[in-house]
């Protein structure tokens, strides 16, 4: 398989095609935000974060045996994907239990593994 990637041979602007995409463009700003978002991504410790609370909803100490790190560890990575939207918690008596935030973060799980194992692997 070739790593060259195609380019055109002439230099024709296809205005009709231009004009459609730039009419429905995302603000500069959404685009940034994004792909900081996805960024979130980036981080392997964050996705088996992510895929454990797909499956439940979990404390950090059932977080940190089940990853065999630290709790501290896992705070700081909850606390980014918190930040982030992705995460959310709740308070049960001494223990504080997280989930992820909502259903759009299941999809996004849910096809990023679709995408890779090109099977529905999560479900």
């Amino acid at each position: 398989m070739s790593k060259e990637i195609e380019t055109c041979t002439c230099n024709i602007i296809h205005d009709d095609i231009l004009e459609k995409v730039k009419s429905n463009f995302p603000r500069e700003e959404c685009l940034y935000d994004l792909a900081d978002f996805f960024k979130v991504f980036g981080d392997s410790t964050r996705i088996k974060i992510i895929y454990a609370l797909y499956k439940s909803e979990m404390c950090v100490c059932d977080i940190a045996e089940l990853l065999n790190m630290t709790q501290s560890a896992i705070s700081h990575q909850l606390r980014t994907l918190k930040q982030h939207g992705i995460v959310k918690y709740k308070r049960k008596g001494r223990s504080v239990f997280y989930s992820l935030d909502d259903e759009h973060i299941y999809h996004i799980l849910s096809e990023g593994f679709t995408h890779i194992c090109h099977k529905d692997s999560v479900k």
